[in-house]
């Protein structure tokens, strides 16, 4: 099975890229160190600092696979297809109005830097879904859970 793309900004690769380094060159060897440093306390099978520090490397060890993969996967968003404020693609900031006059803005990234709170929202949710490919003054339907969201696309950057 192929795997798939992961979408990343400029600065999400980055972060990533840190973050394996942070843990491949820092963290890795500090849970080494906390494991040997839980074997002289004597009996591993009633070692809770043992145990816990494996379960640590076991953490620090999985993370560095799913980071190594994104790495090796990964597709940078650049600069938009469009044209800026065209057509709404990976990594254009979208402002909507629904129905009742609410605006709201978002940044669609991929789903790694999703963060709804942080007004950045993933290419595979409903609402990024809805709004890849539209065009200024688009007007679309977004399912969610309590139903159909209408919304306008007023500004595209």
């Amino acid at each position: 099975m192929a795997e798939q793309p992961v979408y990343l900004t400029k600065q999400g690769f980055e972060d990533i890229k840190k973050e394996y380094t942070y843990l491949t060159k820092t963290r890795r060897h500090e849970v080494a160190l906390a494991i040997q440093a839980a074997k002289e306390y004597g009996d591993l099978s009633e070692n809770a600092e043992y145990e816990n520090a494996k379960n640590m490397q076991a953490f620090v060890e999985g993370r560095i696979s799913q980071l190594e993969k994104m790495i090796a996967h990964a597709v940078i968003i650049t600069d938009k297809k469009g044209g800026k404020g065209s057509i709404v693609t990976l990594g254009s900031t979208v402002t909507v109005r629904n129905t009742k006059g609410k605006e709201q803005t978002f940044t669609i990234v991929g789903s790694v830097e999703s963060d709804p709170f942080a007004g950045k929202i993933s290419n595979a949710s409903p609402m990024g879904q809805a709004l890849l490919g539209q065009s200024l003054e688009a007007t679309v339907n977004v399912p969610t859970p309590s139903g159909v969201n209408e919304v306008t696309v007023v500004k595209i950057a």
